[in-house]
């Protein structure tokens, strides 16, 4: 009789775990259906996150131009020490040759043992200039050895500095690469969450954007503004004249730029060779620290890692290439965490 009850239970416990899983698939179905609504980020929560990973987009770019720059460098360095170790080498070809010429003139010459050669001579003076000449080379000789040593010392130090500099190059290159793909990495989110916004909020952020970029070229007023150096100046009517260039990283100019590019660009048209890099620029003049102290053509130092600059353009408004995206233009000073100017 036992053995009839035993299937019952399995049975009823079966219709249990299956009610149970069932139970529990309709609470996470709910919960699903719960969730789904507020998966779709808002308008404003993708400008947040959109504008977060453009700065860190930028943070990495102004690394990527620094190994950029650091890597033209060396490429220039590299090719000055192989270029001297090609005419080195060639200056120890030509010691070589001749030390081994007159080697093998004295050989030719100093053959017969010296008091024989006096004992059969039929002029003694004339084998006695002989002797002094032979004398005279053997002197030679030994400077010219001298030379080829010294030569061979020189090279191989050029050489061991050109190999340390390789090495330092292939790094450098391993280095760009990477900030490369960091910045593409950040810049490919920024575009798949915008990609995620309907047409009509693209349009509300676009003309938003316009709107901003136009007040700040509204307070643009030269005419009252404090003018910097006359090069300074130049550098920033240099900038003006590229107002509307679009921001693209590494760029240098004439016709796109990223941050630095813009300004380092600008001062090279007024003649005035300043680094590549914004935290470089930081630290090519004198640092201002009030904002009522800056002058028209100073650069602008933003956020606390100085991985933005731009100029300043007066009545608190600066002139830069803002992110990818944009383009030149002015915008407010305040609408980044400002740092110090720096006077060029």
């Amino acid at each position: 009789m036992a053995s009839h009850r035993r299937p019952k239970q399995t049975s009823r416990a079966r219709v249990t775990v299956l009610t149970t899983a069932a139970a529990a698939a309709v609470v996470l179905s709910s919960q699903a259906a719960n969730a789904a609504p507020s998966e779709k980020p808002s308008k404003d929560e993708v400008k947040t996150k959109v504008d977060k990973l453009y700065e860190e987009a930028e943070q990495a770019t102004e690394k990527y131009n620094g190994a950029k720059e650091k890597q033209e460098k060396l490429q220039k360095e590299i090719s000055t020490i192989q270029d001297n170790v090609a005419r080195g080498q060639e200056e120890l070809n030509e010691l070589r040759d001749s030390i081994g010429m007159a080697a093998a003139a004295q050989y030719r010459t100093g053959s017969i043992d010296s008091s024989l050669q006096l004992f059969l001579s039929s002029d003694p003076d004339d084998y006695l200039d002989k002797a002094s000449t032979a004398d005279q080379l053997s002197a030679q000789q030994v400077e010219a050895l001298k030379k080829i040593q010294e030569k061979q010392r020189e090279l191989a130090q050029e050489r061991s500095e050109a190999s340390g500099k390789l090495t330092d190059l292939a790094s450098t290159r391993t280095e760009l690469g990477k900030k490369k793909k960091e910045v593409q990495a950040k810049l490919a989110e920024a575009q798949k969450l915008l990609n995620s916004l309907t047409a009509a909020e693209k349009a509300e952020l676009a003309a938003a954007d316009a709107r901003a970029s136009r007040s700040s070229s509204a307070r643009v007023d030269l005419s009252g503004a404090t003018a910097g150096s006359s090069r300074a100046m130049a550098a920033f009517q240099a900038a003006q004249s590229k107002i509307g260039s679009p921001y693209v990283y590494g760029a240098t100019g004439p016709s796109s730029f990223d941050c630095s590019g813009l300004t380092s660009w600008a001062y090279a048209q007024a003649g005035v060779g300043i680094p590549r890099t914004s935290q470089a620029q930081a630290n090519a003049g004198t640092r201002i620290y009030s904002q009522s102290d800056l002058q028209v053509g100073d650069l602008v130092i933003f956020y606390g890692d100085y991985h933005h600059v731009g100029f300043y353009a007066g009545n608190g408004q600066v002139l830069h290439a803002p992110r990818t995206g944009t383009v030149v233009r002015y915008e407010s000073i305040n609408n980044m965490p400002f740092q110090f100017g720096v006077r060029i």
